[in-house]
């Protein structure tokens, strides 16, 4: 019997289980700190933040096509999360239930989009546009943690607003808070320098801090039990709430294009060890499966992690053994000491994320730098973006980053059409050049079409076509090779500019002209207006078309003259 497509076993079974059951201990331990610190993101009980890295975890692992991806909660997503249900306003009684049914539809999405085979699409978010919001989702997760930071919350419009008044008032700020949060931060910062803790800093930051901060027992100093209660134990079934499917559906779109974009880099960043190429709409395929599942074991929406990917891989994963047991090993801890998680003192949590927001600016200035020297376009994708989040819920700023990428790229496509002249010398090379702007009586004049790829750009191409003024018996030739399709627009252009030329006396030939056009030529009528033997079709040889063109357009002058 053949295996399913989407549960590849024969990945499960070319590594030993050793490799990944060392590398998911790193992967599953990191993810509780960043677990927890992800939901307190999203506003949430930090235990839906740790259940995120299970079910959901471990079907993505058994589905998605880049073997080595680890599918979790990151801090995009889970802003993109809060955000969501701040919009819909949910209510206290509807939580947590609303949030495993943005689990659910994220799912939906991500599935939907995968069967329908669109992995491409997250092409069209531009790296400007990333940029911008990796870079807004960064300030977003340190306003989102000053309160916790420093014992104080600011208040204010906007974020802006918001960091203005946490400076304002910074003698009201609790000493104690500031203190285990600055502590937390330094300690991260210079574990992360040293190769033998590097990896597991956050993990050791977090276990010391919470161990000195119990020892000590600061009054003013919030943990985790002041905010939700930790149970030992994996997650129980729980039903979302198919109810509020309307007031989260358009939102939940936004998180999973947030998260496949997230996750798109990972099979270029970590290829397949066997050298098989991972199908993007498989990867949104599994990532959808595991959000489907996990919406009814209390997760939050989860995709590919490049951060989590890293660490399994650095740990030896060379298969899904790294993903599987990375889920098992959190599984093993929180059923152990899951309930320990509430002495962890909220600062903490705050100077974890503190630090991640700012390897997430750092990780991407190199892509800002690209951005900014790319084009005007670019530009100002990613600053629009960036402004955007300050002053707009995070959810529908992905959108406006998609809609900068999409007009960016019809502004390119607009302009990037070239008409030139070819030469064709007397040993048979052909040449490029400027391409005249009148013709000149009983002479062929070849003409090179490239990037023609927008029908909105066609007047412009009308334009730039050389015009017959007072010249006779004259002949263009055009090559249309590199074009595949033509649409109405284009078959005016064609049409107009045939008659433009016969009214004076002067041809028309098209060279390289593909089949499916030639076929819409003749369906339309034109291919009889222009005539048959005028028309010569493209073929393997690249200028063969070409040269038979222009030996006939050569008969033609010969003949008129």
């Amino acid at each position: 019997m053949a295996s399913r497509p989407d549960l590849d076993i024969d990945g499960l079974e070319k590594d030993t289980i050793s490799s990944g059951a060392v590398s998911g201990f790193a992967t599953g331990v990191f993810s509780i700190p960043e677990g927890m610190a992800y939901a307190s993101l999203a506003g949430v009980n930090p235990l839906y933040g740790l259940y995120s890295g299970l079910v959901s975890s471990l079907v993505a692992s058994l589905t998605t096509g880049t073997v080595l991806m680890i599918s979790t909660l990151t801090s995009a997503i889970a802003l993109s999360t809060g955000s969501v249900l701040d919009v819909a306003d949910v209510s206290d009684d509807d939580m947590p239930r609303a949030l495993f049914t943005v689990t659910l539809l994220t799912g939906a999405v991500m599935l939907g989009l995968g069967l329908a085979r669109m992995g491409s699409m997250v092409s069209f978010v531009s790296n400007s546009v990333m940029t911008g919001f990796v870079a807004a989702a960064s300030v977003l997760i340190i306003v989102g943690e000053l309160g916790d930071f420093s014992g104080y919350d600011p208040d204010g419009s906007n974020k802006i607003a918001e960091i203005w008044d946490w400076f304002v008032h910074i003698g009201d700020w609790d000493g104690a808070t500031t203190a285990v949060g600055l502590v937390t931060v330094v300690l991260v910062i210079i574990g992360k320098r040293i190769p033998a803790t590097e990896k597991l800093a956050p993990v050791i930051v977090l276990l010391a801090m919470t161990v000195a901060v119990t020892i000590l027992d600061p009054s003013s100093v919030a943990t985790v039990a002041d905010i939700a209660s930790i149970p030992r134990g994996l997650p129980a079934p729980d039903l979302p709430a198919f109810a509020l499917i309307p007031d989260l559906a358009l939102g939940s779109v936004s998180v999973a294009i947030v998260a496949l974009v997230q996750g798109a880099g990972i099979s270029t960043a970590y290829p397949n060890p066997d050298g098989t190429t991972a199908s993007p709409s498989r990867d949104f395929r599994g990532q959808g499966l595991g959000n489907i599942a996990g919406s009814f074991f209390q997760s939050m929406p989860t995709g590919g992690s490049l951060s989590r990917t890293g660490i399994s891989v650095g740990g030896g994963a060379k298969s899904r053994w790294g993903g599987i047991f990375a889920v098992v090993w959190l599984g093993v801890l929180l059923l152990l000491f899951g309930s320990l998680a509430e002495l962890v003192p909220l600062a903490v949590i705050a100077g974890l994320l503190f630090v991640i927001a700012g390897e997430l600016v750092v990780g991407r200035l190199a892509n800002a730098e690209l951005a900014a020297h790319s084009s005007w376009g670019s530009t100002a994708a990613m600053v629009v973006t960036f402004v955007a989040a300050m002053f707009i819920p995070l959810q529908w700023t992905i959108f406006i980053g998609a809609g900068l990428s999409l007009v960016v790229f019809i502004g390119r496509s607009f302009q990037g059409g070239k008409v030139s002249e070819l030469a064709r010398s007397d040993d048979g090379y052909w040449s490029e050049h400027d391409a005249p702007r009148t013709l000149t009586s009983n002479t062929v004049t070849v003409i090179g079409l490239r990037n023609w790829k927008f029908f909105a750009d066609v007047p412009r191409l009308a334009e730039l076509m050389p015009r017959p003024g007072d010249a006779s018996g004259a002949v263009v030739v055009v090559r249309s090779r590199d074009l595949d399709d033509i649409q109405s627009t284009g078959l005016r252009m064609v049409d107009n500019y045939r008659a433009l030329l016969a009214e004076s006396g002067n041809h028309l030939v098209l060279a390289g002209v593909q089949p499916h056009v030639a076929e819409t030529l003749e369906r339309t009528g034109i291919a009889d207006k222009i005539g048959p033997d005028h028309i010569f079709l493209a073929g393997p040889d690249v200028t063969r078309s070409l040269d038979d063109a222009w030996e006939f357009a050569h008969d033609l002058v010969a003949g008129d003259s």
